[in-house]
């Protein structure tokens, strides 16, 4: 592995740490229903919790990461070539889909905990009675888990692409090869010499003999 894509991976995967992490601590520190109170029939009171600001040190976290991958992939369309094999290209697309997928959805989960889990001081009503609202649980954690797998998945995508892309370099550009049974052999045109029109002379064996001797 390169030495960039060892950096790469590295600050990435810290980012996708950092995110998973504060989002289970997000889901630890939420708000319970046990510790909201009512101070009126119509308010409510909720206690202090870091898990507005863990929630979006979350999602930016995610957003980082999955931000850098794809600045260093760049588009996925671009990187297809003749020599790109089938499963490194398969494998590739399948963690760019998924990829995305997860992290539209921890993203969404991680913000909407954190602006949910602030609400202080208002109220619902529910079929004519008042309640308060607080995050479900396993809304934080569900998204660290999406987001990790997300970040995951970015690096698979990353370090596959790389793969392919090595591969293509070390093939290089090989010559094309003639086929010897369809070729067409080139050389210097065979032109016949013009045979000549007078007739060929024969000499008689004694004439011959006495023209050496002479």
């Amino acid at each position: 592995m390169e030495r960039k894509a060892l950096i790469l991976c590295c600050v990435v995967g810290l980012l996708g740490l950092l995110s998973a992490s504060t989002g289970f601590g997000a889901e630890g520190t939420r708000i319970k229903g046990s510790e909201v109170q009512f101070t009126s029939a119509t308010q409510c009171t909720y206690p202090r919790s870091p898990a507005l600001a863990l929630g979006l040190t979350s999602a930016t976290s995610l957003m980082l990461a999955q931000v850098i991958i794809n600045v260093a992939t760049g588009c996925i369309c671009c990187k297809r070539s003749p020599h790109t094999s089938n499963s490194n290209w398969t494998i590739a697309l399948l963690c760019f889909v998924v990829s995305w997928f997860t992290f539209v959805i921890a993203f969404l989960l991680l913000l909407t905990g954190a602006a949910l889990n602030d609400q202080h001081g208002e109220e619902s009503m529910y079929f004519g009675n008042y309640y308060c609202y607080v995050v479900k649980p396993g809304v934080f954690a569900g998204g660290a888990l999406l987001a990790l797998a997300s970040v995951t998945l970015g690096i698979l995508y990353y370090l596959t692409l790389n793969i392919a892309k090595s591969v293509n370099h070390q093939w290089g550009n090989p010559p094309p090869v003639s086929n010897p049974g369809t070729g067409i052999a080139m050389g210097h045109p065979h032109i016949p010499q013009p045979q000549s029109t007078r007739d060929p002379v024969f000499v008689h064996e004694d004439t011959y003999m006495r023209r050496q001797f002479a």
